[in-house]
């Protein structure tokens, strides 16, 4: 005789049917429904993050707009933005990828107290900064005191300057992105070429620069958009001179006192630049397709 039957479980075309996840009016995650408790306050903080570009967009002048950005004074800006951003990126892609490789392939003491150091521009007002640079690097400064009697070299309120502000606030980016590329690499690679023969720094050049290259290029934009944006430690250190100091931050600041029209096409300029860099680096951030 036969035991009782078992009644079977209804099953779709890829097995038992398990439980539905809630709906929440869209609004789903990996692991089911959004919780309520979550998805109003994410939604607010969207509102705010959006809010101010979007009045941003509302406010611009789109009918004077190409007046705007034809003025000598938006391109005389802009020009000395780009160039100095440049510089200063070239800069910190001197200084630190190797600065980077120290902190990722090298033991010494005290590499956690450097790394921090490094990192610290990240979190100090940018006018601290413009500070320590002038103590540093101005004409009474450590440093500057010598660059000007010995080689009559003036840093402060001069081109040079806004570059070696910008890249003084930048490259702790670039170190950043490269140090965790370097840290992900195989290292294998390096020590396959030391076993043929190679020195340190051409496996550095020939086996790892080229497999960091992406974080490389990565850490150089972030960089270089840093520089573009930078404001604090530029007046500070620099000033704010039409034609020699004055990037694109300072002339909104001062445009915005006088015309206001003028100051938001400026400010268009720097949210277009800074959206084309989002875009660029969003799959490497999030991996999102």
């Amino acid at each position: 005789m036969s035991g009782p039957r078992v009644p079977r479980r209804p099953s779709g075309p890829s097995g038992p049917r398990g439980p539905r996840a809630p709906r929440t009016g869209g609004f789903r995650s990996r692991g089911g429904g959004v919780p309520l408790p979550l998805l109003v306050p994410a939604l607010f903080g969207l509102v705010f993050l959006l809010l101010p570009l979007l009045a941003l967009l509302v406010r611009a002048p789109w009918r004077g707009l190409p007046h705007q950005l034809t003025s000598t004074e938006v391109w005389q800006a802009l020009r000395l933005s780009l160039e100095t951003a440049t510089s200063a990126t070239a800069v910190t892609l001197v200084l630190g990828v190797p600065l980077a490789w120290l902190l990722a392939r090298t033991a010494f003491p005290g590499r956690r107290i450097v790394r921090a150091l490094v990192t610290l521009p990240l979190v100090l007002p940018p006018v601290v900064g413009g500070v320590a640079l002038l103590l540093a690097l101005g004409r009474n400064g450590i440093v500057g005191r010598w660059l000007d009697s010995a080689f009559g070299v003036t840093l402060p309120f001069t081109t040079a300057g806004v570059v070696v502000a910008e890249a003084f606030v930048a490259m702790p980016f670039l170190v950043i992105s490269v140090e965790g590329t370097l840290r992900a690499a195989d290292v294998r690679y390096e020590e396959a070429a030391a076993t043929l023969g190679a020195s340190r720094f051409t496996a550095f050049r020939r086996v790892t620069l080229p497999m960091i290259a992406p974080g490389v290029a990565a850490g150089a934009v972030l960089a270089w958009a840093r520089a573009l944006g930078e404001f604090g430690a530029t007046i500070t250190f620099a000033g704010n001179f039409p034609g020699r100091t004055q990037t694109m931050p300072l002339a909104v600041y001062l445009a915005l006192q006088d015309d206001p029209e003028a100051a938001i096409a400026l400010s268009l300029v720097l949210l277009a630049v800074s959206v084309a860099v989002l875009a660029g680096l969003r799959d490497r951030w999030t991996g999102a397709v």
